[in-house]
């Protein structure tokens, strides 16, 4: 398949095995980079134990405003009516007694308040893990969590997978991103799913198809010859 009708994106940790199916990282540099990553994570401080709750239906702008007021984080935007909210427990629970005009306010169970400066251990222990990465440039297109947009040098993208862990995941950006491309059809790899219901939200009329078992590979190569 031509490189140019290919686009890879990957949603938090999965922008790691995004960016080796795009030729940054080898396939034992990914694992590596995953395995110090979770373990980082586990490794914080109990006090550094903040929930997460889903803010859902209202607009980006005024639950990122209401977050934001609250001392929280809007760790994940991941499209249309779904925001995340990160932080500790007591300012989850000021936001949850006030939450955004026209907005509900879901709890989620996650160990941690990811993607914000609650995680900058972890990030500085990920930072030293990875000084001796040798990296690729993408030979396809690959998007960013940062900002939704693609990244061109090897270079940059370890640097944004090591911030990743204390910045937000712009997913609603990759979308956007996805359908100024003109993206005909998204395949999600395991653990599928998650993704392709995002994607049906946030970009309608674009096929997309989960692989959730290998009884879904024959499946999803003839979903890549359709949209190749």
């Amino acid at each position: 398949m031509d490189t140019d009708q290919l686009l890879f994106a990957g949603h938090s940790v999965g922008e790691v095995p995004a960016a080796a199916l795009a030729g940054v990282l080898s396939a034992d540099q990914a694992l590596r980079l995953i395995r110090v990553r979770e373990q980082a994570w586990r490794r914080r401080p109990p006090r550094r134990r903040p929930p997460w709750r889903r803010c859902s239906a209202a607009s980006w702008t005024r639950v990122r405003e209401s977050i934001e007021a609250h001392g929280l984080t809007a760790a994940n935007a991941n499209g249309p009516g779904q925001i995340v909210a990160a932080g500790t427990a007591d300012r989850i629970a000021a936001l949850e007694a006030e939450p955004p005009a026209r907005a509900r306010v879901i709890p989620l169970k996650v160990a941690g308040a990811f993607h914000t400066q609650h995680m900058a251990p972890a990030q500085e222990t990920l930072a030293a893990a990875v000084a001796d990465f040798s990296v690729q440039d993408p030979m396809a297109r690959l998007l960013s969590n940062r900002d939704g947009q693609a990244v061109a040098s090897g270079g940059e993208v370890l640097d944004r997978l090591v911030e990743q862990v204390t910045r937000p995941v712009r997913w609603d950006l990759c979308m956007e991103s996805m359908k100024a491309a003109g993206v005909t059809g998204v395949l999600e790899l395991l653990p599928g799913g998650t993704l392709t219901g995002l994607a049906k939200r946030g970009l309608k009329g674009v096929a997309a198809l989960a692989v959730k078992s290998p009884d879904d590979l024959d499946a999803a190569r003839t979903f890549v010859a359709d949209h190749a």
